[in-house]
């Protein structure tokens, strides 16, 4: 690749310069040195590895790769402490330009904080635009080399994994009564992200050396104060969950190194040592409590070489019987059956959001009420629909039903019940109270439902391969029939959207390349509304954003030409 011709292309002052990149190549581009790496990688080729790494992150295909991702992702509006963004195309294309080595000095993280389901508060740390494109440029050289040597069953912040593979695989380790292990380590790593020890990301994260260390050192601004960072890797940043997983990765070979299968009096003894872990939340199976409270003290010696330690409020030690929560469902033996449910503090947490929302709107119209209710539900709904979720559904339609029933009647304080229940309520299939009501829309009257998370039929999850590797060119098959079935499933309830992912099988029409919940997605009109376009299936295609937007500046140039012309 000749990056020197690209940049200088990239570094046009034409603001269309940024939606005449070819981002099919580039996209190609970068994932060719992504499978040499993992080759290398597999290899044991580390000097290998170091050169394709620099390659890649000196190419233009690479940084034009990496300013997509924090221009277009949700966070593109969230400035660091320069407060600069890349709104426009202009700006993207000059950003591609300003993305090198030689002279690249980060900025402090803007220091803010986020409540978590405890009650306490998360910092997190926000990085500048520039500091953003940089830390995703050299991602993409260092997740192939973080996918290839990770533990088989660490499931969090990893391509084609998800935390519904990490229940599964509890199911699969826990889930034969005479035969699987009876105890659990449930465990949680206190405060993960802000004590990984510097020295040891240093010696042991292939990665430019001098551009970590100015990541991990660079500081973070709070109440206008600058403080100095010695420890952990801020959570907000891109590269952080890699790192952090990185980190973590080896705990797996570590205990099974320690717990095997051995002959003791003629009999063979297992101490059914098994980890699935999700970022830096873990549990273990084992044999007996003893065998885990010797699992423990491993543990913690791994963690700490690393400056982690446990945290001893969330780790303990259950019988399965007792059941275990886990990424938001309860996993617990009953008799000789296991079954994994939403927890009670899942529950809780979508029905307080529910009422949030019909609290803060008790005079919004019923059409706005359903719209603001139904992405809510339906995602909690999706994502408990893989476990054993009939009671918990039935109970939250009850819930939610109440809280309607309450907004409705405090509208109307002078009406009867029966006035209420027709106004706001009617049968829709086979239920009598469907919260609904008629809206105006393009092509008519049409009725607006709420959501009933009953209505979701529970489906089993199919578990992803424990040796898949999304940068190996041999998973690229595997990978794209698991494409299509994980987003059928979480665009479930989305009826429009859902159609026309499955007409074109996933992909976007411009680009070809996959479109799910990390590339995002934006509908395109191809007959515009404004020029009579309707919102019928065969006028809708749904595109990545940077290509609807590269769509429209070529269209819109275009037109200014033929009116040019005529002139």
């Amino acid at each position: 690749m000749n990056a020197e011709h690209h940049t200088a292309c990239a570094s046009s002052t034409n603001a269309n310069g940024w939606h005449q990149i070819d981002w099919t190549k580039q996209n190609r581009n970068v994932r060719r040195l992504q499978a040499r790496i993992v080759k290398a990688t597999e290899e044991g080729r580390w000097g290998k590895v170091q050169a394709l790494q620099w390659l890649l992150t000196h190419s233009f295909s690479g940084k034009t790769v990496a300013v997509r991702r924090v221009s277009e992702n949700k966070g593109r509006k969230t400035p660091g402490v320069d407060g600069a963004t890349w709104p426009t195309p202009k700006e993207k294309a000059a950003a591609i330009t300003s993305l090198k080595r030689r002279g690249y000095k980060p900025q402090p993280l803007r220091r803010i904080y986020i409540p978590k389901a405890n009650g306490k508060l998360r910092p997190l740390g926000i990085p500048t635009m520039k500091d953003r494109a940089m830390q995703a440029l050299y991602l993409l050289a260092l997740d192939p080399v973080s996918e290839t040597t990770a533990d088989k069953n660490s499931y969090g912040f990893r391509k084609a994994r998800s935390a519904h593979d990490a229940l599964e695989q509890c199911f699969k380790v826990f889930g034969k009564a005479s035969k699987s292990a009876q105890w659990v380590l449930e465990a949680d790593i206190e405060g993960c992200f802000d004590n990984i020890s510097h020295e040891w990301m240093m010696t042991n994260i292939p990665l430019d050396k001098g551009i970590l260390r100015k990541w991990l050192k660079a500081g973070f601004v709070e109440n206008r104060a600058l403080h100095a960072t010695t420890a952990g890797t801020p959570q907000g940043g891109i590269i952080s969950p890699t790192l952090a997983n990185m980190v973590l990765d080896g705990l797996e070979h570590h205990i099974a190194s320690h717990f095997r299968k051995r002959k003791q009096g003629g009999k063979v003894i297992d101490p059914k040592i098994n980890l699935v872990r999700y970022a830096d939340d873990f549990v273990i199976s084992g044999a007996s409590q003893e065998v885990l409270e010797q699992v423990r003290e491993t543990v913690v010696e791994f963690l700490r070489e690393r400056g982690l330690r446990l945290s001893v409020e969330k780790t303990k030690i259950v019988h399965i019987s007792e059941g275990f929560t886990f990424l938001g469902q309860n996993v617990r033996m009953f008799g000789d059956k296991l079954l994994i449910t939403p927890s009670k503090r899942a529950l809780v947490g979508i029905y307080d959001k529910v009422r949030e929302i019909v609290t803060r709107n008790k005079s919004v119209e019923q059409r706005d009420l359903i719209r603001m209710l139904n992405p809510v539900i339906q995602g909690w709904v999706n994502y408990h629909r893989h476990a054993v979720s009939s009671v918990a559904f039935s109970k939250l339609d009850r819930l939610i039903w109440q809280l309607l029933w309450q907004w409705a009647v405090r509208r109307h304080r002078n009406k009867g019940k029966t006035w209420i229940r027709n106004r706001y309520w009617r049968r829709l299939g086979t239920r009598d109270w469907t919260f609904a009501c008629e809206v105006d829309s393009e092509r008519g009257w049409r009725v607006s439902s709420l959501v009933y998370a009953t209505n979701t039929k529970i489906k089993r999850h199919v578990k992803v391969s424990a040796d898949v590797n999304p940068y190996a060119s041999k998973w690229s098959e595997y990978l794209a029939e698991r494409h299509v079935l994980t987003g059928a499933n979480s665009l479930n309830g989305r009826v429009r959207l859902l159609n026309l992912w499955m007409a074109q099988e996933g992909r976007c029409l411009e680009c070809n390349g996959p479109i799910n919940r990390e590339t995002g997605w934006d509908v395109h009109h191809t007959v515009r509304s404004s020029d009579g376009g309707s919102d019928r299936k065969s006028n809708l295609r749904l595109l990545h954003r940077v290509c609807h937007l590269k769509l429209h500046a070529n269209s819109d140039r275009f037109a200014a030409g033929s009116v040019a012309k005529q002139a």
